[in-house]
């Protein structure tokens, strides 16, 4: 990843609502969720979701597919790892062992 790609992935989850939306898209998994399931859950007005949702789209950290009237949306896991590898890259400098691998801690569940 580029640094113009990481300050804008880093920019559109810089902001409360669109945050618990990618937090959301990722926790849905691959299958993703359509607009309205977005919205209702989070308590996101369609006209400011379907900003946030753009935004996090030309991020390049979410993708959306038609399904006949409705869009579906999914996190793009191969640029949410490319971005966490960016920002990991030489971490620690040669102490590696600082950086290992951890398990992410579990959320029960997304605030609004």
């Amino acid at each position: 990843m580029d640094p113009i790609s990481a300050v804008r992935a880093l920019a559109a989850l810089a902001q409360e609502s669109r945050l618990a939306i990618y937090r959301l898209l990722v926790q849905a998994g691959p299958a993703g969720l359509v607009a309205g399931q977005l919205g209702e859950a989070l308590g996101i007005p369609a006209a400011t979701l379907s900003f946030h949702l753009k935004t996090l789209a030309h991020s390049g950290l979410v993708s959306h597919r038609q399904e006949g009237r409705y869009a579906r949306y999914s996190a793009d896991f191969t640029a949410m790892h490319a971005l966490i590898d960016y920002l990991s890259a030489n971490c620690c400098g040669a102490d590696r062992s600082v950086c290992l691998p951890c398990e992410p801690s579990i959320v029960k569940e997304i605030p609004a």
